[in-house]
């Protein structure tokens, strides 16, 4: 845990909702009494975005769920960061585990989004994170680093790291109930941490925030982000609901 990293909680409500169930979402967010420490960020459904953002309290951050690579064009069914930023948003969640592995992006894909997402000046959170088999056969910082290269490839500016927020989700524990222990975390975040340092840099590796994601619960919350390399979580199912309070409010 570092004193100068904000804790940071993500939700990604996935393809979930309606006005009548965002307002209610909202209407928590914007009432309960949120860790000012911690900075919140939220990624409703493309077609709720401005819809979301109209309504939710300036501090907390709307993030699209994905975008294309390009400004503008024949590209039917995505979104661009021009239209993101239209909308009055400035966060994209990229290379999610779901657009990885039920859509088939590619590193080299979600490494192009990366670099254009970042030139557009949007602010980023891209994921990374093995599958099961992949964990069983001690391939964990295999699959992580080669993300992480596709990633760094594309970030030309060590400046532009502080609009990136990386969020580790291990795939088998996404939405499964299973959960990374906390010890499990602590070394996958510490394993990318390092090497962050050594191919990237010491400086960007000390502030640049590694969240946790997969499963996380009010339950096993604080004791997940008292880790000291887990910078806070990418929650999915649990920021539905009213527990998402609970997550944000993870360390006091």
């Amino acid at each position: 845990m570092s004193e100068h990293r904000k804790f940071f909680v993500g939700g990604n409500w996935k393809m979930n909702g309606t006005k009548a169930s965002i307002d209610e979402l909202v209407k928590m967010l914007n009432e309960k009494g949120l860790n000012p420490n911690t900075e919140v960020v939220v990624g409703p459904p493309a077609v709720y975005l401005s819809y979301v953002r109209e309504r939710l309290n300036k501090q907390i951050g709307v993030a699209a769920q994905n975008c294309y690579k390009v400004e503008k064009g024949a590209f039917t069914g995505d979104i661009s960061t021009a239209m993101i930023k239209d909308v009055g948003c400035e966060w994209v969640i990229l290379g999610h585990s779901e657009r990885r592995h039920v859509f088939g992006e590619s590193n080299q894909l979600i490494g192009e989004k990366v670099g254009f997402a970042l030139g557009s000046g949007l602010r980023l959170i891209p994921c990374i994170g093995e599958k099961l088999e992949e964990r069983e056969a001690n391939k964990t910082e295999e699959v992580c680093f080669s993300q992480m290269q596709a990633i760094a490839a594309n970030i030309k500016n060590v400046a532009d790291w502080s609009r990136v927020v990386i969020a580790y989700e291990p795939v088998w524990a996404i939405g499964t109930g299973k959960v990374a222990t906390p010890a499990q975390a602590q070394e996958a975040h510490h394993s990318v941490r390092g090497w962050i340092e050594k191919h990237v840099g010491p400086d960007v590796a000390k502030s640049v925030r590694i969240l946790y994601g997969g499963s996380v619960t009010a339950e096993n919350c604080k004791e997940l982000a008292s880790q000291p390399d887990v910078d806070g979580f990418l929650v999915g199912g649990a920021s539905l609901k009213p527990e998402f309070i609970n997550i944000i409010n993870a360390r006091q």
